[in-house]
């Protein structure tokens, strides 16, 4: 992506590259803002002397000459050329004189910057801002673009797919929406995707669910890495562009995992031209944060680029004895080692201080809510939860004249995990005393992945192939122990009790590696049918091993899955210019460490997905809605054979010994729309129906039965910018709306029956901007606004997990953006 601006020529060659060296080559993790002149003023006429030559160098010479922001896909000018630009012209004319050959064709946004899209078909036609462009289509990269939805995503079948030619439900949340939300973590980005929930397990730790089923897996440019809500802290979204988001199961692209949703966050890249920004907020609960984002040519060529991304975030909480404080660093450079391979190599390094408690509020023995306030917490003033994630990544791209590529990429992240926090327990005789936990951990996994991708031909139509191998590898180190504070008084609570001396009595050595083969295929039937098929290999191999140091109990587990086929199949057929139907079945695998009755690992699980929908893209792609039916079905649980004597071999610390019997079925209907109404009017919306049942296990009863009932089975959400006109035109307005069905958690213990519950609730929060100049551009986000009561999180049972978890009050952030 490239977007360009006007300063003077001395300056960028010196200053900047300087600037750009220190930081983004040598790691420096500050730097001083040297006065950069801005973005001259969009006149109507300038005078251009361009030679033709490659379209992209003509555009960003173009761009520093007319003062425009104009970012675009490089992979769409590859290959073309513009004619040579001679006169005085306006931006308009001039960018229509250099397009007139490139099927491609420039808008102005809302914003008043200019974005390159490719022209599609002369019927439709989309005006944003002053221009009015025929058949439009966006591009991959969303920043600067303005719109909530993107053209092209990869993170379903790694094939560069639009929204419409995926056969699966997805979903881009783009910077333009995330900035305004004001969202700062992912955790803000899962409440508002569609289909997706975000469950508070504890104060500071998330999960993530979709279609009735835990995410175990995150990506970050398109490699996976595994999540666990305990260890890895919730990324920061300060150094990325947008993310994608497929629901369903996704083997293809994660190997082994749950038939959730694939999760994933793209980094933002450098700028051929050098931009800047500095931006600062300030809420509720002394809730403070400022970001640095400066990107452009390191060397006077442009050849070598680089980007660095810094946050700094430091808050209160509307609990007592709570905080958080997070510092983001993020480094990338590309090297454009020749016209057609280009080296990226990057860092980050996120940091969470969290004095935060480890658990959260206590039930009634019946389930039923204390009633407490959403201040209190059975935290102490020494407890916290700190993460230190650290990240090195690497790619080299290489492109051929025929369009193929081969992409490799690689990754290593290191999560520094330490702990002090308390979980509030009740006894049998309904007192109570408080766990104290005390761990470290190292969770470090590498991440390694090439393919080759591009077109084919065959039967006098074009296709398209990709062919690839990945390794993952995750390695866990872990030592900790617990006491207990007895005799708690819940409603005369000390949090300032001295901390208890907490013995490491347990350590613990995870090693997981998952080796793959793949490949894809994207069939051209005819013009309006399309196929795609897939296949992929895995080899996995896990081993654990627990060793408790103060009884000398030891347990260990060997898991390993020899060649497992994962397969993707999915059809789209264009029933016009603007929708197709598609129907697809993917799968993933789960392996179990349960052992059947010889001593053997049994089955893995495994996730089928099944799904048909329709889609429909509007104004070339500015707009996009879907609407799909899906089924799941997990096979293969683990279940415990029912007469033990069966078993000829059980497990050490087992009771007895396992088969893969167990089912879970999970059905549902998705709705979303995505984009622009009209050029002013941006809108992402979303409603989901999904409901996860046991069809089959070992215990009769709960077949038939809420697979999760803490995850609920309606939710609706939708957020909406609209920018004013005519003499409000520096003003917008927006809102936001998340809203789910009950949750509920019940059974038996020592004091009978319990049921705890979150009834149905609604969210609304509010948005108002102002761009006070070209430069300066100021926000008011409210959440929460009608002050709802709600848990985030409810707890599993009455005794020994009682979770409870408030969500956040109303709430309010004003931000300042100043834009170089």
């Amino acid at each position: 992506m490239s977007s360009a601006f006007t300063f003077p020529q001395p300056l960028q060659r010196s200053a900047l590259a300087l600037t750009l060296r220190s930081v983004l080559l040598a790691g420096v993790t500050s730097l001083p803002l040297a006065s950069f002149a801005v973005q001259a003023e969009n006149v109507d006429s300038r005078h251009y002397d361009l030679a033709g030559g490659p379209l992209d160098d003509a555009l960003n010479r173009f761009a520093q000459v007319a003062g425009i922001s104009l970012p675009f896909d490089p992979a769409l000018v590859q290959g073309k050329r513009a004619p040579a630009l001679r006169g005085d012209y306006g931006v308009h004319e001039g960018l229509n004189r250099l397009l007139v050959d490139s099927g491609l064709a420039a808008i102005r946004t809302a914003r008043g910057n200019y974005l390159l899209v490719a022209r599609t078909r002369d019927s439709e036609a989309l005006e944003l801002g002053a221009t009015t462009i025929s058949g439009l289509s966006l591009g991959a990269a969303t920043e600067n673009s303005g719109s909530y939805t993107t053209g092209v995503m990869q993170t379903a079948t790694k094939l560069p797919l639009s929204l419409r030619e995926t056969p699966q439900s997805v979903t881009v949340i783009t910077r333009q929406r995330m900035d305004d939300q004001a969202m700062r973590s992912l955790d803000d980005v899962v409440q508002a995707t569609p289909g997706l929930r975000m469950s508070a397990a504890r104060p500071a730790n998330s999960e993530f669910f979709a279609r009735g089923f835990p995410i175990t897996n995150i990506m970050f440019d398109g490699l996976p890495t595994t999540y666990n809500a305990d260890w890895v802290a919730t990324a920061d979204l300060a150094p990325y562009d947008r993310v994608e988001v497929v629901r369903g199961a996704t083997g293809m692209m994660q190997g082994a995992g749950n038939p959730s949703a694939a999760i994933n966050m793209v980094r933002k890249r450098p700028t051929k031209e050098f931009q800047a920004s500095i931006t600062g907020s300030a809420g509720s609960w002394d809730n403070y944060r400022s970001e640095l984002d400066v990107s452009g040519p390191v060397t006077d060529s442009g050849s070598v680029r680089g980007r660095f991304v810094g946050a700094y975030h430091d808050k209160d909480s509307y609990q007592d004895y709570a905080g958080r404080e997070r510092g983001v660093f993020y480094g990338v450079t590309e090297f454009d080692l020749t016209d057609s391979t280009t080296l990226t190599v990057g860092a980050s390094d996120q940091n969470d201080n969290n004095n935060i408690n480890w658990g959260g509020l206590p039930v009634n023995p019946n389930g039923s809510h204390m009633g407490f306030s959403r201040s209190k917490s059975f935290g102490y003033s020494w407890s916290h939860q700190d993460i230190d994630n650290k990240t090195l990544f690497v790619e080299l791209d290489q492109r051929f004249d025929n369009d193929w590529r081969l992409h490799l990429g690689a990754s290593k992240n290191w999560s520094d995990f330490k702990l002090v926090g308390a979980v509030l327990e009740r006894n049998n005789d309904a007192t109570y005393r408080q766990r104290v936990f005390n761990q470290g951990r190292d969770y470090d996994q590498s991440t390694y992945d090439f393919f080759a991708s591009g077109p084919f031909a065959l039967m006098g139509r074009q296709h398209e192939l990709v062919v690839g191998a990945s390794k993952r590898e995750l390695k866990t180190e872990a030592v900790g122990g617990t006491t207990f504070i007895n005799n708690i008084d819940i409603n005369h609570f000390n949090p300032n009790t001295p901390r208890p001396f907490v013995p490491d009595i347990y350590s613990i050595n995870d090693k997981v590696d998952q080796e793959g083969l793949y490949v894809t295929t994207r069939w051209d039937l005819a013009d309006p049918l399309k196929v795609i098929l897939g296949a992929r290999l895995d080899w996995y191999d896990s081993t654990s091993i627990y060793n408790q140091t103060n009884d000398q109990y030891y347990t260990s587990g060997k898991t390993k899955e020899t060649r497992h086929l994962t397969r993707y199949a999915g059809v789209i057929y264009d029933l016009d210019d603007n929708h197709s139907v598609y129907a697809s079945y993917t799968d993933i695998f789960q392996p179990q460490s349960e052992k059947n009755s010889d001593g053997a690992g049994i089955k893995p699980i495994t996730g089928e997905n099944y799904e048909v929908g329709i889609k429909g893209e509007y104004f070339g792609g500015a707009l996009n809605a879907s609407a799909s039916l899906f089924q799941i079905d997990q096979l293969n649980r683990a279940a415990e054979v029912a007469d033990a004597s069966t078993c000829r071999v059980i497990p050490v610390g087992a009771y007895g010994c396992y088969e893969a019997a167990g089912k879970v079925r999970s059905q549902g209907i998705e709705l979303e729309i995505n984009g622009a109404l009209t050029p002013n009017w941006q809108v992402g919306a979303g409603y989901t129906f999904a409901q996860a049942k046991y069809k089959k296990d070992a215990d009769t009863s709960k077949e038939g039965t809420l697979f999760d009932t803490d995850v609920p089975r309606h939710m609706f959400k939708a957020s909406t910018t609209y920018h004013l006109q005519g003499d409000l035109n520096k003003l917008r307005v927006g809102a936001n709306v998340y809203s789910q069905s009950s949750t509920f958690n019940k059974g038996r213990n020592v004091f009978g029956n319990y049921h705890i519950e979150q009834e149905a609730y609604a969210l609304v929060g509010l948005m108002a901007g102002y761009q006070v100049s070209k430069h300066l551009d100021t926000q008011l986000n409210i959440n929460n606004l009608f002050d709802k009561k709600y848990y985030q999180g409810v707890a599993s049972n009455s005794t020994w997990s009682p979770y409870d978890v408030y969500g956040d009050p109303r709430n309010f952030t004003v931000t300042a953006k100043y834009t170089f």
